[in-house]
C-alpha cells in the first residue's frame, strides 16, 4: 500500500499510509482509539465501499493487482477473511456456519464440504471440541468458541490474508490465551492482520506493528524494536504508556 489517504465526508481520517504487510507473519496496528487503524484494516477487503460518502485514494495492491482497480469484490473477500470484534456465528449449526463460504462460492457436494468443514476446525483447534456438535446451533457455544469458530469459517475459503479486529476484546483470559496461541499457528497458513488495544498482546503474537496516530502512521518496524527501542517520541510515550 502507497500513498494511501482515506476521507469520510470532509473527514481525512488516514493520511499518506506507506506499508508493506509480509505474507505469512502477523501484523498489529496499535495505538489510541480513533486513530485510523480499524479504518486502515477494512480497506484491505475494502468494507468500507459500504460506508456513504467514503473516498479512498492510493494504491492498495495484493499479489500485485490493486484492489480498488478490480470489480471484483467477492474474489477478494475470498481471499481476504475477516473476523470482528465480537463473535458472530450465524444463527444456524456449527456445520453449516463453516460451510457457509464454500456454498456461497458454489461447493455444493456434501463429501467435499464435510472435508472443508473438517479441516476448517482442525485449524482453528476446534474440531476434537465440535466434531459431535455439528448439527447442534452455533449459539449455544461459549463466547470463546464462538470467535474461534468465526475463525474457522473464515478459514473455509482457504483466504490469503485473515484480518481480525480487536478478536479477543470481548473475551476471558483463558479464550484469550487459546485466540492468541492460534493466532501464531495460523501464520503457517495465511498472513495475519490484527488491530488490538492490547499493547502486550501485539508484543506476544506479532512479528511486525504499525502505530498509529491522528490517522497517520508514525511508526512500523518489527515488533522487537517497536517495543525496546521505538525511534519516534510518539511511539515511546504510547509504548511507556504516557498517553494513550
Amino acid at each position: 500500500m502507497s500513498g494511501a489517504d482515506l476521507y469520510y465526508g470532509e473527514f481525512h481520517a488516514l493520511r499518506n499510509i506507506d506499508i508493506y504487510i509480509p505474507a505469512e507473519r502477523v501484523t498489529a496496528f496499535i495505538g489510541p482509539s480513533g486513530c485510523g487503524k480499524t479504518t486502515l484494516l477494512k480497506c484491505f477487503n475494502r468494507m468500507n465501499d459500504l460506508v456513504p460518502d467514503c473516498k479512498i485514494t492510493g494504491e492498495f495492491l495484493i499479489g500485485g493487482e490493486d484492489i480498488y482497480k478490480s470489480k471484483d469484490t467477492a474474489s477478494l473477500r475470498k481471499n481476504v477473511g475477516m473476523v470482528f470484534q465480537k463473535p458472530n456465528p450465524f444463527p444456524m449449526s456449527v456445520y453449516d456456519n463453516v460451510a457457509y463460504g464454500p456454498r456461497t462460492f458454489g461447493i455444493r457436494k456434501r463429501a467435499q464440504l464435510d472435508e472443508i468443514v473438517e479441516s476448517s476446525l482442525k485449524q482453528a483447534a476446534m474440531w476434537d471440541e465440535l466434531k459431535d456438535r455439528l448439527g447442534k446451533s452455533a449459539l449455544g457455544l461459549s463466547g470463546g468458541q464462538q470467535q474461534r469458530l468465526c475463525i474457522a469459517r473464515a478459514l473455509a475459503t482457504s483466504p490469503g490474508i485473515i484480518l481480525m479486529d480487536e478478536p479477543t476484546s470481548a473475551l476471558d483470559p483463558i479464550s484469550t490465551a487459546k485466540i492468541e496461541e492460534l493466532i501464531v499457528k495460523l501464520k503457517e497458513l495465511t498472513t495475519v492482520v490484527i488491530v488490538t488495544h492490547n499493547m502486550q498482546q501485539a508484543a506476544r503474537i506479532s512479528d511486525n506493528t504499525g502505530f498509529f496516530l491522528l490517522g497517520e502512521l508514525v511508526e512500523y518496524a518489527s515488533t522487537r524494536q517497536i517495543f525496546s527501542e521505538p525511534q519516534k517520541q510518539e511511539t515511546k510515550r504510547y509504548i511507556s504508556g504516557r498517553f494513550g
